[in-house]
């Protein structure tokens, strides 16, 4: 049984603003392995996005997609699945506001089309998309990406009760099942490894960090998150790049 776990976002979080993970931060997660507490990724992105981050880490335990695909030491423990009927619907309607949509699985991804933003996005994710406005129909799509920069209720308000969307960055709209989160996905692990009773611990910066940030005991807010993040927090801690992880590690005893 561990002693605890601990919820890591990744961008604004765990991550420099190199999209990288600090020294600092990798003796801290293995100083976590070391006191038996579990550290889980829980992130908006796609497992096949962060392999590096993985590796680095070691961590294998990911809340991923916000909460659309969850697994436990490399071994799936839940998928949602995005239906046809609802993706043609979504792609209809972003037809007309001229947004790109992209698929995601765990292990890949599509887009619509190609445009500025999408350029963008990608190239600071430091990944090469490929376009293929068809990939939903040959391939499992846990999770969606809708291009914009301010329509986020026009399209929650449209698909209210199929679909959830919240902004993680500037450029678009994360897309998953009607209710699934964050929050859902850590439900999903704790159940599958009976750890309801084990104290639980999460960093975020961000509103999809909200959700998640009411299912554990201890929400720590990064010194640069958000300000609706900071007020949900039970503890600020400095920013990611000024030692935010080690601080809010070490402010609740998890580490020395």
């Amino acid at each position: 049984m561990y002693k605890a776990v601990v919820f890591f976002d990744l961008d604004g979080t765990l991550f420099d603003n190199e999209k990288n993970v600090s020294d600092e931060n990798v003796a801290a997660i293995n100083e976590l392995r070391a006191n038996n507490i579990l550290p889980v990724i829980s992130t908006g992105r796609n497992i096949f996005e962060i392999q590096y981050v993985i590796d680095a880490t070691g961590i294998n335990s990911l809340v991923s997609a916000n909460g659309s695909y969850v697994q436990y030491e490399g071994k799936k423990l839940k998928a949602e699945q995005i239906s046809d009927d609802v993706i043609e619907e979504i792609l209809a309607f972003a037809k007309q506001q001229g947004d790109v949509i992209s698929f995601y699985n765990n292990k890949e991804f599509a887009l619509t089309f190609e445009n500025d933003m999408t350029k963008v996005n990608y190239r600071l994710l430091r990944l090469t998309p490929h376009v293929d406005p068809e990939f939903y129909k040959h391939h499992e799509v846990n999770f969606l990406n809708v291009f914009n920069y301010d329509k986020d209720k026009l399209y929650q308000d449209k698909f209210k009760g199929k679909l959830s969307l919240v902004r993680n960055n500037p450029r678009c709209l994360d897309t998953m099942k009607w209710g699934v989160s964050k929050q859902t996905g850590i439900q999903a692990l704790m159940k599958k490894l009976n750890l309801g009773d084990v104290p639980s611990y999460a960093f975020g910066d961000q509103m999809n960090d909200l959700q998640m940030f009411s299912e554990v005991k201890f929400p720590i807010a990064m010194g640069n998150g958000v300000p609706e993040v900071k007020e949900k927090a039970s503890f600020v801690t400095k920013s990611n790049i000024n030692g935010g992880i080690v601080n809010g590690l070490k402010h609740y005893g998890l580490i020395d």
